[in-house]
């Protein structure tokens, strides 16, 4: 009887175990990348990189086991069971991927040493089921301690590579968890096979032939290694996708999607990068604040389509001025900012140059020509502001001085600027307490038919008297209570006061309200009307709301909705400013006008201008054919009105037919208000 021991019978195959060495090292290598992919996975993903994990681990640790029991020479004829062996490489994928699935859970911190000890009895027990299936004649026994030690050293090793790659992801990290799951499956082999002792029973001679062996060898190898390689294949294929879609990622979170210039997040990281360069060498930095002219109108007028084209054009041309040290972004609508690394006062006045002829030249679109025009603004680091905020908001305020004065385009920050901005600040401040405080009152501007010059309506007209800077013009507060949002506050305390205040005239004469765009804009303004008419009890009929077509162009599907409700009402409505602006034929045809009224610009150059006059006979001519009646602002002369009586002008508004007067004194001259006593009992009921 011949005793055969553990591996003695290795090195005439010693090839075919390097094959079972190399197959162990590169599905270990990809069992462990393709478990750290599930490990970070979500959902359904996860569930399928775990299944690719098994697959790929499971049938390379099986195949490592299968090679290098074929290696391996007994001295006797072997078989192999069929179901024994197709039920080994099973036990391998299944029990390996209930390990990966428990070390990738981490509920808690042992469970990847938990899943990874779960990944060595799956190989273990994988290999001793395979065993079973190894049919040799012969006395086959066991050697109990390295049996045990085999086992041992597949959980330990595993637990360690589990424990490894459930780490933070590093390539000393990965490399420890690849070489503990190598080492925990050649272990328990080589172990498991020196505890094998075989006594043959040389029954039949015939040997099982060792190139069939070899080649069986060779071909579950190959097919081991196709598996693997498309499990590779999928991580890499993946990892190129996460890699591209972290780069388009990037590309939308740092650069403007319409134009491709870096965008506000992109031009904050720069500048302050910039800032820090210029402290540390003690440099200079010029920021530039860009603001495209009337470019709302060209939305307007030409449509969205055509204003993101304009913007894609201005793009391009910024773009292809760049040089070195030069950067320019998209921060907002039409806004655009340009940082500037300076080296001589020259060199700045050679860029801005550069910009304003990028930023006026004609854009052709559609063939048409748009004319361009730029306000650009301009603060120095560290002259002007030593971070980032100030030198923003000093190039801002720059900026708008530039868009405020025609005759400039560059405009140089300076120290007034923010004197000015705190007065306005200040100012604002005080608005905000006007309507409280009892600052603000109600003039009205009698409006007169111009063939008789009988009264007909008196326009609502707001004036401030601050307690210690006196009447504050119009056109202060006005522009300044819509940059701080109060317009809407002010309009509404202005269409109230105007209904209480012609509710107490004798004469049932028509009282006109402005309304803001803002207000307009806002979705309750059919209700607030009706409820402020029936607070003051002044009839529908007798308030006139008056809007420009700029208020409701943006959205005229809505903003006519907002008009029939408020004519339903019973209240007119007045087309202001025509003439001006837009004034499309559209505008007239679309909306439910009750008047028409004729800026005054046109007015003023009556007398003198042909072109005046004729503008002035077309919109009365259109009015007449649509029958709306038109009135005419602005009237200061005697010459004026009678033009416009001539020309078959209805009614007219103006210094010479009359000056905006306060309530108190409309008495004395229209003979409207009741006697003061009178007034106020009035004025308390209907508070």
């Amino acid at each position: 009887m011949l005793k055969v021991i553990g591996c003695i019978y290795y090195d005439h195959n010693i090839w075919l175990v390097l094959v079972a060495a190399a197959v162990c090292a590169a599905g270990s290598w990809a069992t462990i990348r393709l478990f750290q992919r599930a490990a970070t996975a979500k959902g359904m993903q996860q569930i399928g990189w775990h299944f690719l994990t098994a697959v790929g681990g499971g049938s390379s640790i099986w195949c490592t086991h299968f090679i290098a029991m074929l290696a391996y020479a007994p001295g006797a004829p072997v078989d192999l069971d069929p179901i024994l062996t197709i039920l080994s490489l099973l036990v391998a994928m299944i029990g390996t991927c209930i390990g990966f699935v428990l070390a990738a859970g981490a509920v808690f911190r042992p469970m990847p040493l938990i899943g990874g000890a779960v990944v060595g009895t799956a190989v273990s027990t994988m290999h001793y089921t395979g065993m079973l299936a190894y049919r040799v004649q012969g006395f086959v026994g066991w050697d109990m301690t390295y049996l045990v030690a085999s086992i041992v050293m597949a959980v330990v090793f595993c637990a360690l590579s589990m424990s490894f790659a459930m780490r933070v992801s590093s390539g000393i990290n990965k490399a420890a968890a690849t070489v503990s799951l190598v080492v925990g499956i050649v272990s328990l082999h080589f172990t498991a096979m020196t505890a094998l002792e075989i006594q043959p029973i040389l029954i039949d001679l015939a040997y099982t032939n060792p190139q069939a062996m070899e080649a069986l060898a060779l071909a579950v190898a190959v097919v081991t290694l196709i598996i693997t390689g498309a499990g590779m294949v999928s991580y890499l294929i993946d990892d190129q996708v996460r890699a591209e879609s972290h780069q388009q990622l990037m590309q939308m979170a740092m650069n403007d999607n319409l134009t491709g210039l870096p965008n506000r997040s992109s031009f904050n990281a720069h500048l302050d990068h910039e800032i820090y360069l210029a402290r540390e060498t003690g440099g200079r930095l010029a920021l530039v604040s860009i603001d495209l002219d009337s470019f709302k109108e060209i939305n307007d007028l030409k449509g969205h389509a055509i204003g993101d084209a304009v913007l894609q054009v201005v793009a391009r041309r910024l773009a292809a001025l760049l040089r070195d040290g030069e950067f320019v972004a998209r921060v907002g609508g039409d806004e655009f900012a340009a940082v500037y690394r300076q080296h001589d006062h020259g060199s700045l006045d050679e860029f801005l140059s550069r910009l304003e002829g990028a930023l006026s030249r004609e854009v052709r679109l559609e063939g048409h020509g748009l004319s361009l025009q730029a306000s650009l603004g301009v603060s120095f680091y560290p002259d002007d502001a030593d971070c980032r905020e100030g030198l923003v908001n000093n190039t801002t305020l720059a900026m708008y001085r530039a868009k405020a004065d025609r005759n400039r385009t560059v405009c140089f920050y300076e120290q007034s600027m923010d004197e000015t901005v705190r007065a306005r600040r200040a100012l604002a401040a005080d608005l905000r307490q006007a309507v409280d405080n009892g600052e603000l009152q109600l003039h009205y501007q009698v409006q007169t038919r111009v063939n008789s010059g009988e009264v007909c309506g008196f326009e609502a007209l707001l004036r401030w008297v601050h307690p210690r800077k006196g009447v504050i013009p119009p056109s202060d507060f006005i522009p300044l209570a819509e940059e701080n949002g109060l317009i809407v506050e002010l309009g509404d305390w202005v269409l109230r006061q105007a209904c209480l205040d012609a509710s107490a005239w004798d004469q049932p004469y028509k009282v006109a309200v402005n309304l803001s765009p803002a207000q307009f804009n806002h979705s309750c303004l059919p209700e607030r009307v009706q409820e402020v008419l029936a607070e003051s009890g002044l009839p529908a009929d007798r308030l006139e709301l008056e809007l420009t077509e700029t208020t409701i162009i943006e959205d005229k599907e809505r903003s006519l909705a907002i008009l029939k409700q408020i004519r339903k009402l019973g209240v007119s409505i007045a087309l202001d400013d025509f003439g001006t602006g837009y004034s499309s034929l559209d505008t007239l045809r679309s909306f439910p006008f009750d008047k028409i009224k004729l800026d005054r610009s046109f007015v003023i150059e009556l007398e003198e201008s042909k072109q005046a006059r004729a503008i002035i006979r077309a919109v009365l001519a259109l009015s007449r054919s649509l029958d709306i009646p038109v009135l005419a602002e602005g009237v200061e002369t005697s010459g004026q009105i009678a033009l416009l009586e001539k020309e078959g002008c209805h009614e007219a508004q103006g210094y010479l037919l009359g000056r905006p007067l306060p309530q108190a004194e409309l008495r004395n001259i229209y003979d409207v208000a009741p006697d003061p006593a009178e007034e106020q009992i009035a004025y308390e009921f209907a508070i």
